[in-house]
């Protein structure tokens, strides 16, 4: 099961970009856009964005829209280095001919 985070920043020179957190079958991605017709890339979270992706976290628990089993895997990938691993789909390389 996938579960997904998002919320608003705002970077150095004042302008907002999006966050977007994807926890899926023990990994972690991290991505941000900024602007409505821009693609989304690799975010390296901040101390900030690890902190506010546990608190939306510890939100989901009480209404229990997530188990207390995913929060701790949530808290335990968000102290991973570096913007997550890419998998799944959408990341599938084609193969060779």
């Amino acid at each position: 099961m996938s579960i997904e985070f998002g919320w608003w920043n705002k970077d150095e020179d004042g302008r907002k970009y999006q966050v977007h957190v994807a926890v899926h079958g023990g990994n972690i991605e991290w991505q941000r856009h900024q602007g409505h017709h821009t693609p989304w890339e690799p975010h390296l979270p901040t101390d900030e964005d690890r902190a506010r992706l546990i608190a939306e976290a510890e939100r989901r628990v009480p209404r229990r829209l997530i188990t207390l089993k995913q929060f701790e895997e949530i808290r335990q990938l968000s102290e991973n280095e570096g913007s997550g691993k890419l998998s799944g789909r959408r990341f599938r390389s084609s193969p060779e001919r």
